[in-house]
């Protein structure tokens, strides 16, 4: 089995800053402790897109770099850097920057925690126009109440490819309580963002999503909408490690449901040829 997982974090905060962690997240997670994650997972080739992880703004492009000083001990097919979007200028800074390094093939700038809106201003909508032109996709990571802003900048920056981070980050409840999937606000305001055939969705994050412990059963609801609304050739697989997991078991719950819906040639498409093909991968 070839798996490129589109969406892999590490950090040490030791070299950069991370205001947001706590818990068991706080702490390095490095080469080594992604070798033993892999441990648990199915046998295959494995390769990966490092999804910047939130350090502190100012360290956006030194975090690529950091990552990037790390591919002789990990995989690594491709880096998705932090821009500041809001910030026509700065972001044109950072695109210049990021075009001396062959490893950053798309940008990031979280939403989740921002007001509705924050993405319709037109110094963030001029920015995107700015990535498009670089030819690099924008990876959104909302909550399921923006995604029609996420639909909003789809239809204003038309030459945009939106990489939709955790399927839009869906209630998913616990095991003992799942909730519902189709049929939901969610589903309907996913589905609605589909239509927009510059947006592909990415299959990661639910296991962070759920209230403790998680099963199969209870995530795989979920990525039936995402397949009904986007099929098999805008989904991309992604295992969000560390902040999801346990990996192995992600990565075979994701494959195994592929099999169970299916075919071969969409089962490698999800789990590796679109993840190639939207961030330009060589």
């Amino acid at each position: 089995m070839r798996v490129v997982d589109g969406h892999l974090h590490l950090w040490d905060p030791e070299v950069l800053t991370y205001e947001w962690l706590d818990g068991p997240l706080l702490r390095s997670f490095g080469p080594e402790d992604l070798d033993l994650a892999l441990q648990d997972a199915p046998d295959g080739d494995f390769g990966f897109v490092f999804v910047q992880a939130e350090c502190a703004p100012e360290q956006s492009v030194a975090e690529a770099d950091w990552v990037a000083s790390l591919a002789a001990q990990v995989p690594l097919r491709g880096i998705v850097a932090r821009a500041p979007l809001e910030d026509p200028a700065a972001t044109d800074a950072h695109l210049e920057a990021f075009a001396s390094k062959p490893l950053v093939v798309g940008v990031r700038r979280m939403l989740q925690s921002e007001a509705d809106g924050f993405a319709a201003e037109p110094g963030f909508r001029d920015a995107a126009r700015a990535v498009a032109s670089a030819g690099l996709p924008f990876d959104a990571c909302v909550r399921w109440s923006q995604l029609s802003d996420v639909a909003a900048l789809a239809d204003a920056v038309p030459e945009l490819t939106i990489v939709l981070d955790h399927l839009g980050k869906p209630p998913v409840g616990s095991a003992d309580d799942a909730a519902p999937a189709d049929g939901t606000p969610w589903a309907t305001e996913l589905h609605r963002l589909a239509r927009r055939h510059n947006v592909v969705c990415k299959l990661s994050g639910l296991p962070a999503e759920s209230q403790g412990e998680w099963t199969a059963a209870q995530l795989r609801p979920f990525l039936d909408v995402a397949l009904d609304a986007f099929g098999p050739h805008r989904l991309l697989f992604g295992g969000d490690w560390p902040v999801s997991g346990p990996y192995g078991r992600w990565v075979e719950t994701v494959a195994s449901w592929l099999g169970d819906r299916v075919g071969a040639h969409d089962r490698n498409a999800v789990l590796a040829e679109n993840a190639e093909r939207v961030y330009r991968l060589g």
